[in-house]
């Protein structure tokens, strides 16, 4: 029985497959009526699932190609960000941003629109300037930067191919501090929120929306010093991890001490299991004009949901010009949540918070849990319609269609 990683999820297909070469990959989708890639099954529903053949990237070889005149790297979309981050780093590069655990696939991640924290920092989508996928009658396509639909074939959810590159933008390696303050009222942190936001490179606020606090909040600074208290918050003064009662020492290094990049961006050390494991998550990502009315929505509704939060994080991602990114044409406040593993308690729950965000223009991430169908995403996301008529001149036999796109993108 092949679960995803946090163990909510079984997956359907009849059958699985981990091809050890590009060759062998293309094979298997030539033969296939049915077919989806799966990275490193760090989603929580049936977004990497399938009826038909599954293909795991993960047996493909790690391939990590830098090319230092464009400034760019070409990875194996199966490779891990913290590989492939390490290999950057040992050469003298790095990646503008990373999301909280480097555990994810690259490929993965990008098709989802996962994201990292940062004002001025896009989805790990928009660093992506060119793909290389298998099509779905088993062909090698290349897609780049600035080519016809170039942008909705990134955030693609699988339904356009099979990853087996990606090309990244890169920069000059750099060094990080990661500073923690605690205890910040929540009506000072709306108040202050853009100054908040600004105060470092990334910045992540953890709370449990019924306190009336920010419990915590994490400052990853590359090209600043954080004030020795944060509009009034104290410094921590040992290391925190998010979750009350988890190790510690999973997390990365705190208290200021400057480190290379990929060791303090993600929140998580790749040798560790990140967060508890056994959960679910829940991500929208609200217009920042209406971050305010968001952050009132949810503490309002907080007594309906507090019952199975672990924790949330409210973030911050730039905008880009990716058709199905949760960042299409605004920067966004992210607000996730960290559920207990209890699947039927949570979606009992999302609708109540979908009715209050997705007013707001919220769009949940792809890869986590939501309860919002096709009807009520396609006014979120101006250019829902030219993907579904990109994914059908694309794979016109459906050869990547599936369970989530027929609910989510009504791709049947």
């Amino acid at each position: 029985m092949l679960t995803n990683w946090s163990g909510n999820h079984r997956y359907a297909a009849a059958r699985r497959h981990r091809p050890a070469t590009v060759e062998e990959l293309q094979t298997i989708v030539a033969g296939a009526d049915r077919v989806h890639a799966l990275g490193s099954r760090h989603s929580f529903t049936d977004v990497a699932d399938t009826p038909g053949d599954l293909i795991s990237t993960a047996g493909l070889p790690v391939e990590v190609e830098i090319d230092a005149h464009r400034r760019q790297v070409r990875a194996s979309g199966g490779a891990t960000y913290g590989r492939l981050a390490a290999e950057l780093q040992a050469e003298g590069w790095a990646l503008a941003s990373m999301a909280s655990l480097p555990h994810i696939s690259v490929a993965g991640a990008v098709a989802t629109g996962t994201h990292g924290s940062g004002d001025r920092n896009g989805s790990l989508a928009a660093a992506v300037a060119g793909l290389d996928l298998v099509a779905a009658d088993g062909s090698l396509r290349r897609v780049r930067r600035g080519d016809p639909d170039a942008d909705g074939q990134v955030v693609a959810l699988g339904a356009l191919g099979v990853t087996t590159h990606v090309t990244l933008d890169i920069e000059p390696t750099y060094e990080v501090r990661q500073d923690l303050f605690t205890g910040l009222p929540w009506d000072v942190a709306t108040e202050h929120l853009d100054a908040l936001t600004a105060s470092a490179s990334s910045v992540s606020l953890f709370t449990d929306w019924v306190s009336g606090t920010v419990g915590q909040v994490w400052l990853k600074s590359r090209d600043t010093t954080p004030p020795p208290d944060l509009f009034g918050a104290p410094a921590a003064t040992s290391t925190l991890h998010m979750l009350a009662g988890a190790d510690a020492a999973a997390v990365t290094e705190q208290g200021g001490r400057p480190g290379p990049w990929h060791e303090r961006l993600p929140h998580f050390r790749m040798e560790f299991t990140p967060s508890r494991g056994e959960e679910l998550q829940s991500e929208y990502l609200v217009p920042r004009a209406h971050a305010a009315a968001a952050f009132e929505a949810l503490r309002s509704l907080a007594g309906t949901f507090a019952p199975l939060l672990q924790v949330s994080e409210v973030r911050t991602v730039a905008a880009d010009e990716l058709w199905l990114s949760g960042t299409y044409g605004t920067d966004v406040v992210a607000l996730h949540f960290t559920w207990v593993r209890d699947v039927a308690a949570v979606y009992d729950v999302l609708p109540g918070i979908e009715a209050a965000l997705l007013p707001l223009g919220a769009r949940p991430h792809w890869g986590k849990c939501f309860a919002a169908t096709a009807s009520e995403l396609r006014p979120l996301y101006p250019r829902f319609d030219d993907f579904r008529e990109l994914a059908l001149r694309s794979d016109p036999d459906g050869v990547f269609r599936s369970d989530f796109l027929a609910r989510t993108l009504d791709l049947s």
